[in-house]
């Protein structure tokens, strides 16, 4: 209903415009014949400025690539404009940096892996008017097509290379790929800033496969150093040994019979038939008796000791049989009624 209402107030209004049009023709008609051609003009004016822009205000990072009839004529800006209608035309150009973020992309690496590649962009046109008008005549949209060519750049780079270098070589990937685009796009006008590979995604069961390998490795190298310095310890005691006389031998079989004594209930006891041993050695050792050799010092200690161990086992058994024999039986005493013997002792008193 209201709709209906607004159509008649629409209507009437109209009606009324054109009654009052009709009124003034019919008053004004010899003004309007005298003066239609400059009448005409002036309704020409309006339209063109209408239709029309034939000032452009550029801020300080726009310009303006001005055709004329088609051809370029001049490159417009910063500032104010002049363009006349109908016989020009403009295409504007912004000078700032572009980021262009591109997609995420399933690159296979050189060893069978798939890998998420997410990269982002950032390029500019160059403020040099011939720069200006190439990134307009020479490619139709530089930033789509900046974005497809570093996506092909993207699965041909990394393609060409293994998994593990991918993730050591992110820089040279970024600088491979910058490059690539500067030979690409050398006659747009165009120059690229940067390109940052921002993440690589690896899936889950490659990384944990990466992981073990690494922890492989590194038990390998600890392996390794190890083995290494239980060589260089067992070859320092071989240098040590080779320069040992027969003297410190013999200090040293002292000393491991002294470490010996020192555990729980064991000594060793020296007595005084060691002196000859002592001295029989100090005679191999002396200038007189040259013939002698470590290996015969060896043999008498080992019987000496021998022989001492043997002892001390006699020993302990035979103490072990005499106190088993001088062991005393224990006397069973017999148990008398205490009653009875007061009984005697009484009738004895009577």
């Amino acid at each position: 209903m209201a709709a209906q209402n607004f159509k008649y107030v629409v209507f009437f209004a109209l009606l009324a415009v054109l009654l009052v049009s009709i009124y003034f023709v019919v008053i004004l008609q010899d003004f309007i014949i005298t003066n239609l051609i400059w009448i005409g003009l002036l309704a020409v004016f309006t339209f063109i400025v209408y239709k029309y822009d034939f000032i452009l205000q550029l801020v300080d990072y726009e310009r303006a690539v001005i055709y004329r009839f088609g051809k370029v004529h001049r490159v417009g800006g910063p500032g104010w404009t002049w363009i006349w209608p109908i016989i020009e035309k403009y295409d504007l150009v912004d000078l700032r940096i572009k980021t262009l973020d591109v997609p995420r992309q399933q690159v296979v690496t050189k060893d069978g892996v798939e890998v998420t590649i997410d990269a982002v962009v950032y390029l500019k046109v160059k403020k040099d008017s011939q720069s200006v008008v190439n990134s307009v005549i020479e490619v139709e949209d530089y930033v789509k097509a900046s974005q497809l060519f570093v996506i092909s750049s993207l699965r041909d780079v990394i393609g060409s290379m293994m998994l593990s270098d991918v993730i050591a070589n992110i820089e040279f990937i970024n600088a491979q790929i910058k490059e690539n685009l500067a030979v690409m796009s050398k006659n747009w006008g165009i120059v690229c800033d940067s390109i940052e590979i921002k993440d690589v995604d690896i899936p889950e069961v490659v990384l944990s496969a990466m992981h073990e390998q690494k922890a492989a490795v590194q038990q390998k190298l600890a392996r390794m150093e190890k083995a290494l310095a239980q060589k260089a310890e067992i070859d320092a005691v071989r240098e040590a040994a080779a320069s040992l006389d027969e003297k410190a031998l013999s200090y040293y079989y002292i000393k491991a019979i002294e470490n010996m004594s020192n555990g729980k209930g064991s000594k060793v006891f020296f007595p005084s038939e060691f002196t000859k041993l002592a001295s029989s050695f100090a005679d191999s050792t002396s200038p007189k008796g040259k013939g002698s050799s470590v290996e015969q010092y060896k043999a008498l200690l080992k019987e000496y000791v021998d022989s001492s161990v043997k002892k001390a086992k006699l020993d302990s058994s035979s103490s072990i049989i005499k106190k088993s024999i001088k062991k005393p039986k224990k006397k069973v005493k017999s148990k008398k009624p205490v009653k009875k013997t007061k009984s005697k002792s009484k009738k004895k008193k009577n």
